[in-house]
């Protein structure tokens, strides 16, 4: 077999446009990704506010869009009154998802404020919490955060600072109803009925609300497409899309495993589309479900759990919890995640990196000290920023290796997408730990005359890090010798290599 992977682009043949919202990240009361994360009063960065200056930076250098809130599971024992009006008067909670203790000093209008200081792109992605409470609960939120004025909880929003409405578009119904870990987990039939109960009273209020379903915590659960297929059966006319959950790490120190990590996310993805579809047919309903991947990204879970997951856990404020530090290696899959994202944008349009500041994820800090860019920051910022247009349908021919959790799999993943402006940047990785892969990729139709830039992460050391000691140890560079020649594009992909080739 040869050694050159292969595929051809063609701006007659589409996948769908990518939605902003796809580039959106996750924000919950879970360790400091809140507290010593993006608000730290007292830093030397903070504004009047308490936002870390340095972290906002950050966060629009990420290209964040649609930014999830308050959880995750911190939301299924969430009380939202605890989090409004002054500060010195917010109660102190225990938090039992992540057996903390919350305090309060970040809540809704902090978060509202924060997103506004991101800037326009980032707007808000709010979950209520199914889990301890219900219906009434999740009306009062809305009113509070949504009507305009002349009401109790609207004119309550005014009192406390914020005359104007929130207009918060994207509501999650609950999260992970599914999972027996879950703060007042369900049935499917039990979580369905609610959810379809919560869906028709918020849409009496507005009803050009989005509504995001539970779907299944990952696909590996027992009751997996069962569970969508019941929450549908209940709600498919009332709610606009259903969520989905994947989360990786290598096993047993099976890397090429973990580095095909995108092959399950596809799957997934697949899986869920058909089950959606089904359920449509079913109901005879020309309607079609989205998908919400409201969590994804690398997370090292079975380490936390067998040393972080102790119920000796004092109930501290903002503890560590989380703080995976990122390889090259794990840049790569991450990369390769986003472009299974990317690969189906028909059908998902809405997607969260979980989460945005030190619990695993792309931005760190330190108290008092300095924020900085893991490995992963770089191909979500790369995409988000070059990632926007069509996406083009490609078919990839690739030489292959065998995985012993994913059997035969492509060592080239990859997709192109194609902006307004007529140009085109391919996104590849190279899953081949030793050896480089040519590629060769032939344009149709497309009047592009030369590279603009081919940039790669990749390393001599695959467990290259950034750090507080050496935070920019792992960086982009460029690549030579990519060329464009009469319709053809030729580049060699390092090995274990992340890749955006920009074409004009």
């Amino acid at each position: 077999m040869s050694r050159t992977a292969r595929f051809t682009i063609d701006p007659a043949f589409t996948v769908g446009e990518v939605s902003p919202r796809l580039f959106g990240s996750f924000v919950e009361h879970l360790g400091r990704c809140v507290y010593t994360g993006v608000f730290e009063p007292g830093h030397p960065s903070a504004d009047e506010a308490g936002l870390r200056t340095d972290v906002l930076e950050l966060v629009r250098e990420l290209g964040v869009t649609a930014v999830r809130y308050p959880g995750g599971n911190f939301v299924s024992g969430y009380n939202w009154e605890d989090s409004v009006g002054p500060v010195d008067e917010r109660p102190r909670r225990l938090d039992l998802a992540w057996r903390s203790t919350e305090t309060n000093r970040f809540g809704l209008s902090e978060y509202i404020g924060f997103l506004r200081k991101i800037g326009p792109q980032a707007e808000p992605m709010m979950a209520v919490n199914l889990g301890t409470r219900g219906v009434a609960e999740a009306l009062e939120l809305q009113e509070y955060a949504n009507h305009p004025a002349g009401t109790a909880r609207s004119d309550l929003r005014g009192a406390h600072g914020d005359k104007d409405p929130f207009g918060i578009k994207v509501w999650c119904l609950g999260n992970e109803m599914d999972g027996p870990w879950q703060t007042g987990h369900k049935t499917a039939e039990e979580y369905g009925r609610l959810a379809a109960e919560t869906a028709r009273a918020m849409r009496q209020l507005e009803p050009d609300l989005e509504l995001v379903a539970c779907g299944s915590s990952s696909q590996g659960m027992d009751t997996f497409a069962a569970w969508e297929s019941t929450v549908l059966q209940e709600t498919y006319d009332l709610v606009d899309y259903i969520s989905l959950h994947a989360y990786y790490e290598p096993h047993d120190g099976d890397i090429d495993s973990f580095l095909a990590s995108a092959v399950d996310m596809e799957s997934f993805i697949d899986n869920v589309v058909a089950t959606c579809d089904h359920v449509g047919a079913r109901l005879k309903s020309k309607k079609k479900i989205n998908l919400s991947f409201d969590e994804w990204n690398v997370w090292y879970m079975s380490g936390w759990h067998e040393t972080e997951n102790s119920d000796g856990r004092d109930w501290a404020e903002a503890p560590r919890l989380l703080e995976n530090v990122y390889s090259v290696t794990d840049a790569v899959v991450f990369g390769s995640l986003l472009i299974a994202l990317l690969r189906h944008a028909d059908r998902v349009t809405v997607a969260c990196l979980a989460q945005l500041v030190n619990v695993i994820a792309p931005i760190m800090t330190e108290p008092d000290g300095p924020a900085w860019r893991q490995t992963t920051f770089f191909p979500f910022a790369q995409a988000s920023r070059y990632g926007r247009g069509k996406v083009l349908d490609v078919r990839v021919d690739s030489p292959t290796y065998e995985t012993k959790k994913y059997g035969e799999t492509d060592l080239l993943h990859g997709t192109a997408v194609r902006a307004d402006d007529g140009t085109v940047t391919v996104f590849a990785v190279n899953r081949d730990r030793t050896r480089p892969l040519p590629l060769e990729v032939v344009l149709n139709g497309l009047e592009l005359t030369s590279v603009v830039e081919h940039s790669a992460i990749a390393d001599a050391d695959p467990d290259a890090r950034n750090t507080l000691d050496d935070p920019e140890r792992v960086t982009p560079h460029q690549v030579a010798g990519t060329t464009l020649r009469d319709g053809s594009l030729s580049a060699v992909l390092e090995p274990l290599s992340w890749n955006v080739i920009r074409l004009a």
